[in-house]
């Protein structure tokens, strides 16, 4: 047994919870900890046993909290350190851990640490950010935000440029300092001493360690290729020393987020030594609903994996538009039958799921049609370089769109009152579409709800080792666009059916197993056709177990 399957994260099924976002608890429109702590009864019940939280901590929120001016400090909009303490204690009582989202590349520019660096160039502090003297051309490179326009932000008292990955409010550190490694590891140990069970670390592939300036080449569209802004020599090393310092204490989750779909990229940063698990958005951020494409990514994930490595998988995220609105393709029940394969898939295969807070009822993506509706600083940075650019206000509000994160951060929707139960004031972003009928009330009254199916999935998760323990027996993709494998933990086995094509698959379940099976799960029932040959209804999970 390695000793990925030794650790309890190894049989978790994790939730994020988009800090602004669950539930309101003192009626101020932004969600908040006293408000998550009376919903941890309906996480229990879902079968949830871990939490992600996005960040918590003081900041000016320009880009809803991933801008920390204070690391030691609970934002107020999100309730007191004893309403934090308060929470923590009571998802331990419930038998649930936490993991909270911990941003090391970049501080906010209200950061005291950075406030002070920008006091003078002989500031003690000077050295913790990057700071570059002009070039010839004016800036020091061609590097640009992630957030639109460039990644230098000039500052005419000290008549140098600061470095931003993304908006000029988050300035990146200077991780070859060895005081900012220091100085993270202290905040680190102060949560974990707080009793937090893991850190999900925000773009931790774009800690900046290497010194090295170069510009950036474009590709033949003009788009800029990140190339020596993120994943520089040096940044492993810095994860590694990071990871022992984590691990000293036992049980302890890593996981990191890493800008890339690249596998050989990914899997440099997990395994003995390192995180414990990346991001696999190779997986996740499919844009289109592509079964050979997602059998494509399970399969590379299987191959290139390490015996110490393991995937994660996910299909929505704060970053991303919802995925039973990505795969949907506006057809109402269409979208349900793929959300629910998409779930089985998630809860069934062989990872780590992270369930992203209202996928579990069929949530769908919140739309600005204006753009005083839209909340997210990377969409508005894109909006304002497409008018400087001399794009009319309805083209860079198309533009904005596209770039904008808000699709996946509407309020979740509790009932169908007004505000959907999540608050009794106007919340801080627009509800979702149809959140009066869209709803966790509802949904947890109906028998084949998207919650049901969630709830009965992550209950056989936690029964059956095959299903959150095992390794693939079989893999393989049938014609008519079907998924199926079977999952073995010691003598347990599982045989998962994801039929996504359009028409009915007749399978024999002798050619997946030899054990005796028991259907545990569909999402449409399958018809047996005699002996062990059944016919799978279109867009149907079906489930065996041994």
């Amino acid at each position: 047994m390695d000793r990925t399957q030794m650790k309890w994260w190894r049989k978790t099924s994790f939730y994020e919870i988009y800090m602004p976002s669950y539930c309101d608890g003192n009626g101020d429109g932004v969600g908040d900890f006293p408000g998550i702590t009376s919903k941890l009864d309906y996480l229990k019940e879902l079968g949830i046993g871990g939490i992600w939280l996005t960040p918590f901590y003081q900041s000016p929120k320009i880009d809803n909290g991933y801008d920390i001016s204070d690391y030691y400090a609970i934002d107020p909009d999100y309730g007191t350190m004893a309403d934090f303490e308060r929470f923590i204690e009571e998802t331990h009582q419930r038998g649930i851990r936490v993991i909270v989202d911990l941003v090391l590349n970049h501080t906010s520019s209200a950061h005291p640490w950075f406030q002070e660096s920008k006091s003078s160039a002989l500031s003690p502090k000077r050295d913790w950010y990057i700071w570059k003297s002009p070039s010839d051309q004016g800036i020091p490179n061609n590097w640009e935000s992630f957030f639109g326009g460039s990644a230098w932000e000039w500052d005419p008292d000290t008549e140098q440029y600061y470095y931003h990955a993304f908006a000029k409010e988050q300035v990146d550190l200077n991780w070859a300092n060895p005081e900012v490694r220091q100085a993270m590891k202290d905040v680190m140990g102060f949560w974990l001493d707080k009793g937090i069970d893991g850190f999900r670390l925000d773009v931790i592939n774009f800690l900046k360690v290497s010194g090295q300036f170069q510009d950036n080449p474009v590709d033949g569209n003009g788009d800029q290729i990140h190339l020596y802004d993120q994943n520089q020599d040096g940044i492993v090393e810095a994860i590694g020393e990071i990871c022992r310092y984590v691990h000293e204490r036992d049980g302890i989750f890593m996981v990191g987020e890493v800008g890339s779909e690249d596998m050989d990229i990914l899997r440099r940063y997990s395994g003995s030594g390192l995180l414990d698990v990346v991001f696999n958005f190779n997986l996740g951020s499919q844009e289109q609903f592509l079964p050979a494409d997602l059998y494509k990514q399970i399969k590379l994930m299987e191959e290139q994996h390490a015996p110490d490595q393991l995937p994660t998988l996910f299909f929505s995220s704060h970053d991303m538009p919802r995925h039973i609105s990505r795969f949907g393709e506006g057809d109402a029940e269409l979208e349900e039958q793929r959300a629910k394969l998409m779930a089985a898939l998630m809860l069934t295969a062989k990872g780590i799921p992270f369930i992203y807070y209202g996928d579990e009822i069929g949530m769908r993506n919140h739309i600005a049609h204006r753009i005083e509706d839209m909340r997210d600083i990377q969409g508005l940075g894109h909006y304002e370089v497409a008018l400087k650019n001399g794009r009319t206000e309805e083209e860079a509000l198309n533009i904005a769109r596209t770039k904008s994160r808000d699709y996946s951060r509407s309020p979740m929707q509790w009932n169908g009152n007004r505000y959907g139960g999540f608050s009794d004031q106007a919340p801080w972003i627009g509800m979702g579409p149809g959140y009066e009928q869209i709803h966790a009330e509802a949904q947890q009254q109906q028998t084949d709800s998207m919650f049901a199916f969630y709830k009965r999935l992550l209950k056989l998760r936690i029964q059956y080792p095959a299903l959150s323990m095992g390794d693939y027996v079989k893999l393989d993709q049938l014609k008519g666009s079907a998924i199926v494998y079977t999952k073995r933990f010691s003598s347990d086995e599982a045989v998962v059916v994801l039929q996504f094509g359009s028409e009915p698959l007749h399978l024999d379940l002798s050619d997946w197993s030899d054990q005796e099976l028991e259907l545990v799960a569909a999402s449409k029932e399958p018809l047996s056709l005699g002996g062990s040959v059944v016919e799978v209804p279109p867009h149907t999970a079906v489930v065996w177990v041994s």
